[in-house]
């Protein structure tokens, strides 16, 4: 009896102490190893980036600009003389060439003053020969023949006055171009003289105009070509024919005029046009726009990520704006730049880098 009592004694006692060990010492359940597991697992994932390696090539800038065309030549056509318009030859629309004949304005008085100063010039000629042959045979003095000579030189010059009044009257094109305005002043008006008859437009050649700003006149040269496209569709190559060295106060920018042929008056004056004039090149780096990025800093700039898969900021300088993409300077050749994913990480970050889909590839070459 005592030798079970001290048997059943010992083994309340150990299974008391195996019921408190689970108390006192601490030890690792299932649920805490599958949470240390978890754990693990999430600290090694890393976040997903799409990224392209870059290279620095030799870019040839173009600065576009948007401006206007503009006749080069443009003159109001007025009367010199008075008298009463007795015709109008031509229409608003029409082409002139050089020498034709806009409008005539009669007044008799004009032919009346060439018909008296000739018949006067034809006497002192006659006289004037009589003399001479009279001289000859020294039947007068030479005195008398001299003023015989500048009465005939002042009727000379009387016809030649005459004669240009009556011209006056016969008003005809400078230069070829086109008629843009007429005169709507009645027939019977008579004091013609300072009115204005028409206006001429000379269309060839044809200048494109833009204003270039303080930052950007220095890269435009005179006679260096440019190319431009009217908002009507057509798309001509002009030369840079005049830079301006002198700024518009209001804006700050500069007159550039670039010369276009137009013999077939395709270009009209006044339609919108856009300059594109090249630039010397300079080593860019050509990316994605939506790779563009902000730093904490203010700066702008694209994320990259290096060997060790850490992400990186360099700051760059924006060069041209391709539409989908921006050439950009300050960029080491070869960079490998995030273009998807870059606003989820930050400098420091470790990233799990893969290349960027193949149309990303494509379109970067």
């Amino acid at each position: 009896m005592k030798a079970s009592r001290i048997t059943a004694v010992g083994l309340v006692a150990a299974a008391g102490l195996w019921i408190l060990s689970g108390h006192l010492i601490p030890h690792e359940s299932g649920e805490s190893k599958a949470a240390l597991r978890i754990g693990e697992t999430k600290a090694e994932k890393r976040f997903r980036v799409a990224m392209i390696e870059t290279n620095v090539v030799s870019h040839s800038r173009k600065l576009m600009l948007s401006g206007r065309t503009e006749a080069d030549r443009k003159v109001v056509v007025f009367a010199r003389t008075n008298g009463m318009l007795q015709e109008l030859r031509v229409r608003r629309g029409a082409h002139v060439k050089k020498g034709d004949i806009i409008a005539i304005l009669s007044d008799d008085a004009r032919e009346a003053q060439v018909m008296q100063a000739k018949a006067l010039f034809e006497q002192r000629t006659a006289e004037l020969e009589a003399k001479r042959r009279l001289l000859a045979t020294f039947a007068i003095a030479k005195l008398e023949l001299n003023v015989l000579e500048a009465q005939h030189k002042a009727a000379e010059a009387a016809l030649a006055t005459a004669e240009a009044e009556r011209e006056r009257g016969i008003i005809t094109a400078p230069w070829d171009g086109v008629i843009t305005e007429v005169s709507e002043v009645g027939t019977s008006a008579f004091a013609f003289a300072g009115k204005e008859i028409a206006q001429i437009v000379g269309l060839d050649p044809m200048l494109a105009v833009v204003e270039v700003s303080e930052r950007k006149v220095a890269n435009v040269k005179v006679g260096d070509m440019a190319e431009v496209k009217l908002v009507s569709g057509p798309v001509r190559s002009g030369r840079i024919r005049y830079v301006s060295k002198s700024a518009v106060p209001a804006t700050r920018t500069y007159r550039v005029e670039v010369e276009l042929p137009n013999a077939d008056n395709v270009i009209p004056d006044g339609i919108t046009a856009e300059v594109i004039i090249p630039l010397q090149p300079l080593p860019a780096t050509r990316v994605p726009r939506s790779a563009l990025v902000v730093s904490s800093s203010g700066d702008i700039g694209v994320r990259t990520v290096d060997a060790e898969s850490k992400v990186g900021f360099v700051s760059a300088t924006i060069v041209e704006d391709d539409q989908k993409f921006m050439w950009l300077t300050g960029l080491p050749d070869g960079a490998r730049v995030i273009v998807q994913g870059q606003d989820f990480v930050r400098e420091g970050n470790l990233v799990e880098p893969v290349a960027a889909p193949v149309a990303a590839e494509q379109a970067q070459r």
